[in-house]
């Protein structure tokens, strides 16, 4: 896990931020901008400016932003807007119900991106990983999603020699099983995670929830309940996503339907 530079500059962090909004969830007003990031409107208007400038954002007809053409390559298919907003309220609750660390990621390729991170209030606590990328195969939510693909596809993301896919095979039938994936500080050290996906209404994962938690505070005591509450904050957010429409699949998620769909306790298919 990369750590905050020590001398960072926050206008970049805010430009790479901003253009990241762009690429991911679509067109933004200057105001929604602001917004996102915690800045003055002008502030935003400045940053939206620069991005134009360089080719990273430019102005729609209706005067909202949206991705350049130095994005649009790296672009998916749709924008992932209403996932996380859809996702928030849950994030919310799950953080007040367990006390730690929320967080929403999707699968692009063989990565995950993290959507949002909800904190919790502890003193000792893992920090906002917004924006963040890490190996999908390593974190939590990665491997719930990668457990539903196709080995053909896997090996594909895989390939032999730079990785066991034997190995990782074996590791994703036991999420596949179990519903849920642990990662025991292989993506930071001092850090836990527990995660499971969030599927669309074709049975097919749309995304991951996870909770991210102190290893010196994790407790195999704990992971029942805290799995029954990821279960049913998922459940909650597909029955939204039902209503709401869903988001469609990752740009790199394949059609069929290669994982089982039956309903966990709490609602969420595993």
């Amino acid at each position: 896990m990369k750590n905050r530079p020590a001398y960072a500059i926050d206008s970049v962090d805010n430009a790479l931020r901003l253009a990241v909004l762009l690429r991911d969830e679509g067109p933004m007003r200057v105001s929604e901008a602001a917004q996102r990031l915690g800045v003055a409107r002008s502030t935003a208007h400045r940053l939206l400016t620069m991005l134009s400038y360089r080719d990273f954002a430019e102005q729609a007809e209706d005067r909202r932003y949206v991705a350049g053409p130095v994005l649009r390559g790296t672009t998916a298919t749709e924008p992932t807007a209403l996932l996380r907003a859809l996702a928030l309220p849950h994030l919310h609750a799950l953080v007040e119900h367990t006390g730690e660390t929320a967080n929403l990621m999707v699968r692009v390729g063989a990565q995950i991106r993290f959507l949002a991170t909800v904190q919790c209030e502890q003193v000792l606590r893992v920090g906002d990983r917004e924006g963040r990328l890490l190996p999908a195969h390593l974190t939590s939510g990665g491997r719930t999603l990668l457990a539903a693909l196709p080995e053909a596809h896997l090996a594909a993301l895989y390939p032999a020699p730079e990785f066991d896919l034997p190995a990782l095979a074996r590791l994703l039938r036991r999420v596949r099983r179990q519903g849920f994936a642990v990662n025991d500080q292989e993506t930071e050290i001092g850090v836990t995670a527990v995660g499971l996906p969030v599927r669309g209404t074709d049975g097919q994962p749309v995304g991951a929830l996870s909770l991210a938690v102190p290893t010196a505070r994790y407790s195999r005591d704990h992971l029942t309940d805290w799995v029954t509450a990821l279960r049913a904050a998922a459940g909650r957010l597909e029955r939204d996503l039902e209503v709401a429409g869903q988001p469609p699949r990752d740009a790199t998620q394949p059609a069929s339907r290669s994982a089982t769909t039956s309903r966990a306790p709490g609602g969420s298919r595993k």
